[in-house]
């Protein structure tokens, strides 16, 4: 069961355990459990969550092109702050880093999620699971990543080394 099902499972045996939703001020009303679902989608950097599809950066390139590239620009080059393409060896320097796909983002898997999640900007959520599989083949691909015709799957993203996979430092509390 997921984090999220499981708060709201907790959540409605406790209410109704104690008598809180009775004596609701009858704002809102109970999730229903279809529509706790269409939210739940967080993908783990270790892949857990991926759902089944599948794509590859050719496939991609047509969907890219078609739901992406008005403000990501060719090849992903885009604006300075819609860039997703480049920016190698910027992290390390006197320079502001350019922060891409290629040269920040720390997992392939987390890269998917939020593509499925928040992108496109004008229509979040509205790619199918093989759409977003297919575009971040492509953007892995214009990154060079992985090759044009590697198939992206819940099997082979969270095998993806990133190339700044390591170049984050782990933060605990205490230390």
């Amino acid at each position: 069961m997921s984090m999220l099902r499981r708060a709201l499972s907790v959540s409605l045996l406790a209410g109704a355990a104690t008598g809180a939703l009775a004596e609701s001020p009858g704002l809102g009303r109970i999730v229903t459990p279809e529509e706790a679902a269409h939210y739940d989608i967080s993908i783990a950097p270790d892949g857990g969550g991926l759902p089944a599809g599948g794509g590859t950066a050719t496939l991609g390139r047509d969907v890219y092109e078609a739901k992406c590239l008005a403000c990501h620009g060719e090849k992903g080059a885009g604006k300075p702050n819609d860039q997703l393409v480049g920016g190698f060896g910027t992290l390390k320097g006197d320079q502001p880093a350019v922060k891409t796909i290629g040269s920040y983002w720390p997992y392939a898997t987390t890269l998917f999620d939020y593509l499925r999640r928040a992108m496109p900007f004008n229509a979040p959520k509205s790619l199918t699971d093989e759409e977003a599989y297919a575009v971040t083949a492509y953007l892995l691909h214009l990154n060079s990543v992985i090759d044009e015709s590697f198939v992206i799957d819940a099997r082979s993203l969270p095998k993806i080394e990133m190339p700044n996979r390591n170049g984050f430092v782990r933060f605990a509390p205490g230390q």
